[in-house]
């Protein structure tokens, strides 16, 4: 799988014990006697100081480890051998422990957080990767000396050398013996997945619920860069002609990239281009591009405005058209990051709460981009997957429909709402546009003509990607038409 591809000849430098990846030992000879002063590598270090972020403080690694890889100036092959072992050890976290948990002889609550982050960190290089065993346990061991656990070393030890005894494969027919009888639970295994998140895939896919292996897998790779051309300042072939990325296929503003630093890049820097899935970039198109029954008065809002990408395309769209841009937020926070964002363009930012914002009815369009569960993103964020629960899922429809009820009262009569999460589950999509149906006299559209070319995006009106079909995140949206009281 990808985890292991960027780590290729892995095994044999773990095997010297010349680099990062096998660790660094130096020795001195003193009175006839070797002594070992142990060093714990780079790029185990700031994984395990990233490990701990995500546990501790409830970080997410997306956003600490680039900092931590600058401050200790890690790059290149280091660079991608420290992101490989920390997301590829928190997206597999929930299996990992399983099979720790066969391994040890004590519960694994027993253990010490700061021991169980090195025996996460160990078991992953063991069984994803191309390091090789002897690497992997000793720079565990050494790890644990380096965080003052000496008494720990023979235990850590211990556990990984039983875990090395087989590889992945044969541990996941230990944890799921019989597939046949339990396909959702083996594929949970095999893909690191909870088994409800799985159950959830499987139910959103319907009819297409072969696909379902092929979903997970791809919420396990990594995914390229989409960066979007700002309209009006840059287009996508010149974007993509100073970056060296290609054009998306969908969306007529997306560039793709292999990898490297956008932040780097001075069309991102200059503020014409930022980085934006590019099924972000088709929602937010479509909520401009989308006909209303009358004339379009230029008054459009965004009323879940938070992070600021969509705002920010919708805004360059209505200086092009002439409109203004009302952006919510309830955080203060946040809000004043989406400022800066979208400075220069027509946006008014308020903070204000979504469901009560204050705001005069009588827009055009709006956009409900929701608070959600962000199953659809989970390759972005690895830790995700296992801090959401099903307890959660709830309480956000709850908030998903009273947000799509405020905006039914703001849209004028002949505008249009287009709701969107990035999320497949049917609770948090097409559950929720059916009730604004019900409750709130909208009328569906078909969303689907608007993401042309793109296709096999449901088989209803709404619009739901995958990554694995599509390449962008598994996003959802559907458009949503005040009937004109004419």
């Amino acid at each position: 799988m990808a985890d292991g591809q960027s780590n290729r000849g892995g095994q044999r430098r773990g095997q010297r014990g010349g680099n990062s990846r096998g660790g660094n030992q130096r020795r001195d000879q003193r009175g006839g006697r070797t002594r070992e002063r142990e060093l714990l590598d780079a790029p185990r270090k700031a994984a395990l100081e990233v490990l701990k972020a995500v546990r501790q403080d409830g970080a997410y690694a997306n956003l600490v480890l680039p900092k931590r890889l600058r401050a200790k100036k890690i790059k290149g092959r280091d660079a991608a051998f420290a992101t490989e072992i920390t997301y590829g050890t928190l997206r597999a976290q929930g299996v990992l422990d399983e099979i720790l948990s066969r391994a040890s002889t004590r519960p694994l609550r027993d253990i010490e957080p700061e021991i169980l982050d090195i025996l996460r960190l160990g078991a992953y290089q063991l069984l994803k990767t191309r390091v090789g065993a002897h690497a992997a346990v000793d720079t565990s061991v050494i790890a644990v000396q380096a965080a003052g656990k000496p008494g720990a070393k023979g235990f850590v030890n211990a556990i990984l050398r039983k875990v090395a005894q087989h590889d992945f494969d044969h541990w996941v027919m230990e944890l799921v013996p019989n597939p046949a009888a339990d396909p959702i639970g083996y594929l949970a295994t095999k893909y690191a997945h909870p088994k409800w998140i799985v159950e959830a895939f499987a139910q959103s896919l319907g009819s297409q619920a072969a696909e379902l292996e092929a979903a997970l897998a791809a919420a396990d790779e990594r995914p390229i860069v989409h960066l979007v051309a700002r309209p009006g300042e840059i287009s996508a072939e010149e974007l993509a002609l100073i970056t060296g990325g290609e054009e998306g296929p969908y969306s007529p503003y997306a560039v793709h990239l292999d990898g490297g630093d956008p932040g780097a890049l001075e069309p991102v820097r200059d503020g014409m281009a930022a980085v934006q899935d590019e099924g972000s970039q088709l929602i937010a198109r479509a909520a401009t591009q989308v006909p209303v029954d009358g004339e379009d008065s230029g008054r459009w809002l965004d009323l879940c405005a938070g992070p600021g990408g969509k705002a920010a395309f919708m805004g360059a769209i209505a200086g092009i058209d002439g409109a203004t841009v009302d952006a919510v937020e309830v955080s203060p926070h946040r809000a004043e990051l989406i400022s800066k964002t979208v400075r220069n363009l027509p946006v008014t930012v308020h903070v204000a709460d979504g469901r009560e914002p204050g705001l005069e009815p009588g827009y055009d369009r709006v956009l409900v981009d929701a608070p959600c569960s962000g199953l659809g993103a989970l390759r972005r964020r690895p830790e995700a997957r296992w801090r959401k629960q099903p307890t959660d899922i709830p309480e956000l429809v709850a908030l998903q429909k009273e947000l799509l009820a405020s905006a039914a009262k703001l849209v004028r009569p002949g505008g249009i709402v287009v709701y969107s999460t990035c999320s497949p589950l049917l609770r948090e999509t097409v559950s929720v546009v059916a009730d604004a149906v019900k409750n709130h006299g909208l009328v569906e559209l078909d969303a689907q003509q608007f993401v042309t070319p793109m296709a096999d995006v449901g088989p209803g009106t709404s619009v739901q990607m995958w990554p694995h079909r599509h390449g962008t995140d598994a996003m959802f949206f559907a458009v949503l038409q005040r009937p004109n009281d004419k």
